[in-house]
């Protein structure tokens, strides 16, 4: 078995469970905010690098491309998600449930659920096409009763 064979969410687990008591170890030393803060800093700067990666890999950098890449993320029920709108244009969709966030609160890393994860999503799509935009103005990992995906290709 390779890590290309784990599901994203048992990636992103074991990348928490990893990384976990270092973050805990600094927040000892800087306070929490700080920990958080350079957590996602990196996770941005992989998810960026990771966004150029997967627009190689598909051949396109196209926002139908993506689309159906992202589709497949939830695959395994990790995600549940509906569907809002979807042309060349605009993919927009929420998350109903989530269990990344799920699997965080029970690690006991609820509190740094956005930097693990949800913080990837802007700079992913900046690697991948920075023409494509992401607004969403709520997470679950957050508290938000849903996520609010609206990808957009700007002008």
């Amino acid at each position: 078995m390779t890590i290309k064979d784990l599901t994203l969410l048992e990636r992103r687990v074991l990348e928490a469970m990893a990384v976990a008591p270092v973050i805990r170890a600094f927040e000892e030393v800087v306070g929490i905010d700080r920990a958080k803060e350079v957590l996602q800093r990196v996770n941005e700067e992989l998810a960026r690098e990771a966004g150029r990666q997967t627009a190689k890999q598909l051949g396109s950098d196209s926002l139908a491309a993506i689309a159906a890449e992202m589709s497949t993320w939830g695959q395994d029920g990790s995600l549940e998600e509906e569907i809002i709108e979807k042309t060349d244009r605009i993919y927009a969709f929420n998350i109903t449930r989530c269990k990344f966030a799920e699997k965080y609160q029970e690690l006991g890393l609820g509190d740094m659920g956005y930097a693990l994860s949800c913080c990837r999503d802007i700079t992913f799509m900046e690697g991948y096409n920075p023409r494509i935009k992401l607004k969403r103005s709520q997470t679950i990992m957050e508290g938000g009763t849903h996520c609010d995906f609206r990808y957009f290709i700007e002008d």
